[in-house]
């Protein structure tokens, strides 16, 4: 059977971006020179494997967020710096392999650099861990600023993903260099639409995300 060449070039663009809901992009697609580096798509994280749903380090978000996303980008960018994201849409199968690695409580892999103050077994209670999270709507992203000349990450005090107090965005017990680092990263996400999650100085939802109420969960690749 005989194939015109035109139909299987559309036919072959179409399937690769058919796995995307419509009003959700590749933020590369958006932002060329993004950095991104999807934690759940390596074993640096408090689980210490690659998280399930995360088969590539491709950034997605909806159109709404990645061009606010944009806007910060560009602001940033005047300042010789640029944003470094560590996690987007975020599949609900990946909330779930959190849920079940909560459950293995002799599982602390990567404990002494992510809770080393926190029993695995009160991560629930405190609210580290939840059956639901704001990245499966598709309009939060955990970030933080790299300098734009030695793409060294600008010291927010913890590391992505701390589950302690040390990573509220407002914690005081932190040098001055650290508290303005945060105040930077705060100020410019907010002026661009996006609102804090007072408990970690990275994770930023847009205010008026296109699916507050859908958690989506599609794989991310």
């Amino acid at each position: 059977m005989k194939y015109n060449m035109t139909f299987l070039f559309v036919f072959a663009f179409c399937s690769l971006f058919a796995q995307l809901p419509e009003g959700f992009v590749y933020v590369r697609d958006v932002i060329p020179d993004l950095k991104v580096d999807l934690k759940y798509h390596t074993s640096n994280n408090f689980v210490g494997k690659v998280v399930d749903g995360y088969q590539s380090n491709a950034l997605i978000l909806t159109e709404g967020a990645a061009n606010a996303l944009k806007l910060v980008q560009k602001e940033l960018e005047q300042q010789d710096m640029c944003l470094l994201v560590f996690d987007g849409y975020r599949p609900q199968r990946a909330v779930n392999h959190f849920i079940r690695w909560a459950g293995v409580l002799n599982d602390t892999t990567n404990k002494q650099q992510f809770y080393p103050d926190v029993n695995k077994k009160d991560l629930f209670k405190q609210d580290y861990i939840a059956s639901r999270s704001g990245h499966s709507k598709g309009s939060t992203v955990d970030v933080a600023i790299i300098n734009g000349k030695t793409n060294e990450p600008l010291d927010m005090g913890t590391v992505y993903d701390f589950f302690g107090k040390e990573s509220w965005t407002d914690y005081k017990d932190i040098t001055e260099e650290q508290k303005a680092n945060r105040k930077r990263l705060l100020k410019v996400m907010t002026k661009h639409g996006f609102v804090n999650f007072y408990k970690e100085w990275w994770h930023f939802t847009l205010k008026d995300e296109p699916f507050p109420n859908t958690y989506f969960d599609f794989p991310v690749k």
